[in-house]
């Protein structure tokens, strides 16, 4: 049976009594809280995809003598469109990462309307919600932050429940909500929160419907604080794709549907979600949250310096164990990804194999003989349908077997191919993927999918040849230390990524160190291993075979051993990174 934990839970100790769940509790928590004042203003800034009114009438039990939908404010559909517009682009996928504030958004004129409405209440509660709702926040008023993890806005987009925040466009294609929501709502909506969840009262849990979770915000923030002091795991969550397998559905136990599964993300914390088990009660938070309120904690001084808050690393999951090649890709150059798309590093990137079957490969780097022009010709030519690209005339195909691992720097050519369950340690710019061919297939929504030559052939670094890729990103493991029951070995990555990875084969206990720095890890080979602090700072941590865990850089010194000896003598194995500094 698999042992995979597809709901890790991270348990808030003292605050128990700080949690509620369901309408009925949350408004009766904050009438207490209200209770004895002449006037109040409850105001709850939502982020955006959140339900306003299942809010609203959740909190009618308050009878409110106001209540103020600040989104009557804001700036007017095309206005809107008109000042969005330059960062949007006409591309069905890529953007420009916009600088908004929340402010720049709203009619000053109006706000200072709905402001009057709300000061002409001279008794009772007043309810403000809506995402800009704490531009009307007053000195002395509660604040509610309504929130819900990225994963659940995708999936309100793809059911058409939501469109992109004032665009009227709950029909358009998926991945143009998503590009709007990438480069510009998440980018403005994630500056406010920052500001706003230091000094939040509540936070308010929105993600399933019309069952609400709310702690206090000091609550919020004593959990945000421990859970930076502590190896934790976030929420995974899994995709299918047109060139799925079934790797990931019958080793971690997904339930089976109809296209098969070909992302799992279970380290990506910009998409990820947290799950904070208040006594009882379990509240879903995205888990960049951390990353937002506790960014010297987590990354450590050195990594914070070099990116701000954001997590630099990523892990996650490529199934094409009896599915299809990827697409042939290659990732933009750090000077191209800055001027082009506002990002101001790449997604540089590896793939580790996690399993693999006796027909796996991986193509990576140009062939010895490629004639760049004549792979553009055929690139184009299979665009246009003239025919399919003739992939092993220009790439080098290598067979990928279970525990190498294949170094990917920007401007590579490279896909996995069909029968590899592909471990993806990379940086975190994860959309900017240029697609050169797709194997003359369709997506699962029935259109092709977006092919970006115009930008590939910017980035491939045509140099990149066969003996160079194999004396480069071939499985460069070196023995770097070794102890008794234990060997480490350094995996790369290239010189030219920022991200170091080492991997630890062990029979018994070993000493790891976050030596200042964020480290993410998977237990790649062995059943169940068990993480500990020396001094008892944190309780024993377990992990399973495939899962990745997080070291905040504050815990220091750590130890990794099997949770059981093997009998079989077989060893155990972590797949560690960091940030090089």
């Amino acid at each position: 049976m698999p042992s995979y934990d597809k709901e890790p839970v991270i348990r808030i100790e003292g605050w128990d009594r700080e949690a509620w769940e369901g309408y009925a509790a949350v408004a009766g928590e904050l009438a207490a809280r209200i209770e004895g004042r002449e006037r109040t203003v409850i105001v709850v800034e939502c982020y955006p995809a959140v339900r306003i009114e299942e809010i609203v009438e959740g909190l009618r039990p308050l009878n409110p003598a106001l209540v103020v939908r600040s989104e009557e404010a804001a700036l007017e559909r095309d206005r809107l469109n008109e000042l969005l517009a330059r960062y949007l682009t006409d591309d069905r996928v890529f953007g420009y990462m916009a600088p908004f504030t929340i402010d720049e958004w709203y009619d000053s004129g109006k706000l200072e309307a709905l402001a009057r409405q709300i000061r002409d209440v001279r008794e009772g509660v007043v309810i403000v919600a809506g995402f800009g709702a704490s531009l009307l926040l007053g000195e002395d008023d509660i604040l509610v932050y309504a929130d819900l993890a990225r994963w659940e806005i995708q999936q309100r987009y793809r059911s058409k429940e939501f469109g992109n925040w004032r665009a009227d466009n709950e029909e358009e294609d998926i991945l143009r909500k998503y590009k709007r929501g990438f480069f510009v709502e998440w980018r403005t909506a994630d500056r406010l929160k920052r500001k706003l969840l230091e000094r939040a009262d509540y936070y308010l849990d929105t993600n399933r419907r019309r069952d609400p979770r709310m702690v206090t915000g000091a609550a919020l923030r004593a959990g945000l604080r421990q859970t930076a002091s502590r190896p934790f795991r976030l929420v995974p969550y899994f995709d299918p794709g047109v060139w799925g397998g079934h790797w990931l559905e019958e080793r971690i136990g997904l339930e089976p549907q109809a296209n098969p599964y070909a992302w799992g993300f279970d380290g990506v914390p910009e998409e990820n979600s947290l799950y904070f088990l208040y006594g009882q009660t379990r509240i879903e938070l995205p888990s960049i949250n951390v990353v937002f309120a506790q960014p010297e904690a987590l990354l450590g001084e050195r990594v914070y310096a070099r990116f701000g808050a954001e997590f630099p690393i990523r892990f996650d999951f490529l199934d094409t164990v009896g599915g299809q090649n990827l697409s042939l890709q290659v990732h933009p150059l750090t000077d191209y990804i800055k001027e082009t798309f506002g990002m101001a590093y790449t997604q540089d990137e590896s793939y580790y194999i996690l399993d693999a079957t006796e027909e796996a490969s991986v193509y990576l780097g140009l062939r010895e003989d490629v004639d760049p022009e004549r792979m553009m010709d055929d690139l184009e030519r299979a665009q246009r349908g003239e025919r399919s690209f003739p992939a092993e005339r220009h790439v080098n195909v290598f067979p990928a077997r279970k525990h190498d691992h294949f170094l990917i720097p920007a401007g590579t050519v490279h896909c996995s191919g069909a029968g590899a369950m592909v471990l993806e340690i990379s940086a975190t710019p994860y959309i900017f993927t240029f697609k050169l061919w797709d194997w003359d297939r369709l997506g699962l929504d029935g259109k092709p999918r977006p092919v970006h030559l115009e930008h590939g052939k910017r980035n491939i670094r045509w140099e990149r040849r066969t003996e160079w890729t194999k004396r480069n990103l071939v499985n460069r493991a070196e023995r770097v230390a070794e102890g008794d029951g234990w060997v480490e070995e350094r995996t790369g990555l290239h010189e030219l990524e920022f991200i170091e990875t080492r991997r630890h084969w062990f029979d018994t206990k070993v000493e790891h160190h976050t030596n200042g720095g964020v480290q993410v890890l998977n237990l790649v080979e062995g059943d169940e291993a068990v993480v500990e602090s020396p001094t008892g700072a944190f309780a024993p941590f377990t992990v399973r075979y495939a899962e990745t865990f997080i070291v905040p850089a504050s815990v220091g010194a750590y130890t990794i051993r099997p949770a059981k000896r093997p009998a079989d003598g077989r060893r155990f194995a972590t797949i560690k990174a960091y940030v090089r500094t």
